[in-house]
């Protein structure tokens, strides 16, 4: 895992040797609609990957080229997500959490230890450590942001087909001007997270 972290210089991996290390993040806090998504990613030290870090300091193109690289050169990587139901009935950090888990646990290798971009970790049967700006730091978590925020600006394209009312395709379920006005404007559907403030204010109304 040090070679696929040497253009890291923050973190150093070399602690960590003889594990089997999986980088760990989560995409769609912020949003008022669409799922949280999550990514695990086991790196090919063999392999690595030139250009990773934090997904939102690249551009979308650059995100979906690293994406492709990243499922052709990764040991394991897995996507999973919890839908506006369960983010309404968890709260957004339990299903994050939750998210990152299922990510894990959904890889073809077994890790033995996941690196979490961020300050806690969730409940996993596996040794974890959180790490804050992790997504910036070390090359796995950097994989596995850009794989989550790819599969979830691809999830909101698919929502955006079903539900154009909302112009999801340009703000991404964020909380902006033009979704807050297309809220107003066409109600809460069954995509927007009923639990957050300015949805709920709606409902309410």
């Amino acid at each position: 895992m040090s070679k696929a972290g040497a253009t890291l210089p923050l973190f150093d991996l070399f602690d960590y040797e003889g594990e089997i290390i999986c980088g760990v993040d989560e995409a769609g806090r912020g949003p008022l609609a669409g799922p949280v998504m999550a990514a695990a990613v086991i790196l090919d030290p063999a392999r690595p990957i030139a250009g990773l870090r934090d997904s939102k300091k690249l551009t979308e193109q650059k995100r979906d080229l690293l994406a492709l690289e990243i499922k052709q050169y990764a040991l394991a990587w897995a996507v999973a997500e919890c839908s506006e139901q369960e983010i309404d009935e968890l709260n957004i950090l339990q299903a994050s959490m939750l998210a990152m888990r299922r990510a894990v646990e959904a890889l073809k290798i077994v890790p033995t230890l996941a690196l979490i971009d961020g300050n806690r970790c969730p409940v996993m049967a596996i040794r974890s450590e959180a790490i804050v700006k992790g997504d910036d730091k070390v090359a796995a978590i950097s994989a596995a942001s850009i794989l989550a925020k790819t599969a979830r600006d691809l999830a909101l394209a698919k929502l955006h087909e079903i539900y154009p009312q909302y112009a999801l395709d340009q703000h991404k379920g964020y909380p902006t001007a033009l979704h807050l006005e297309r809220l107003r404007e066409h109600g809460v559907s069954a995509i927007h997270r009923k639990s957050y403030a300015p949805v709920r204010a709606l409902l309410n109304i």
